[in-house]
């Protein structure tokens, strides 16, 4: 009678596994979001399990290039407040995460954003990176992965920069001297060439690094 009642069991979760991978089968397709850049101040992306790459438009308008399927979407909008906000909405069954995981491409968001146009940046992911190219940003520019890396060149902020990593490295470099930037950062089970705590400076460099390294360097324009 054990025998069969575990046979029985493990039909029912073949079942279920099978179903879990015909799902994650399901096609994605890439889609573009576009706005004018003047009718926003701040964009927000709090995204999961997905890279997170930026770049300079080469037009005025904002472009997001990113892939979905029926399972997992995201959730778009534009605030009056002019703030641009994208996150995850899945619509996955606990049998969904059964099997492999979206190829590479298709767990890529792709952000083109005007160069100078911006107050503020809030990007987030988990288990991939984020980059950034050389950019302005008039007021202040927020990055969170956890499991991923965060990488920039000649990021040039009004008032602050956040940098925030966990199972990951951090590594860049920053427009201005060390003196411009008032300076926190912790970091544990790493190294960084940051000091724990630098007062003065009218930019503030947040920076926390829980199980990676971190390498920031100051340039001038």
């Amino acid at each position: 009678m054990k025998k069969i009642i575990s046979l029985a069991v493990c039909l029912v979760l073949g079942t279920f596994v099978l179903a879990g991978c015909s799902d994650n089968n399901d096609p994605f397709t890439q889609k573009e979001y576009t706005v004018d850049a003047t009718q926003i101040e701040e964009i927000s992306i709090d995204v999961r399990d997905r890279q997170i790459e930026v770049s300079i438009s080469e037009d005025d308008q904002i472009h997001i290039v990113y892939f979905e399927n029926s399972k997992e979407t995201y959730d778009i909008m534009v605030s009056d407040e002019k703030v641009l906000t994208m996150t995850s909405a899945s619509n996955k069954e606990w049998t969904d995460y059964i099997g492999g995981k979206p190829s590479a491409e298709n767990r890529k968001i792709s952000l083109q954003i005007p160069d100078a146009l911006l107050d503020t940046l809030t990007l987030s992911t988990t288990n991939e990176d984020i980059s950034l190219p050389a950019l302005v940003i008039t007021g202040s520019i927020s990055i969170s992965s956890n499991g991923g890396n965060i990488t920039f060149e000649n990021l040039d902020v009004g008032k602050a920069l956040y940098l925030t990593v966990k199972n990951g490295d951090i590594g860049g470099t920053v427009i201005g001297s060390y003196d411009d930037f008032a300076i926190q950062s912790e970091i544990k089970r790493g190294e960084s060439n940051l000091p724990d705590n630098k007062d003065g400076g009218e930019k503030t460099l947040n920076v926390s690094c829980n199980n990676g390294d971190v390498n920031i360097e100051f340039v001038n324009e």
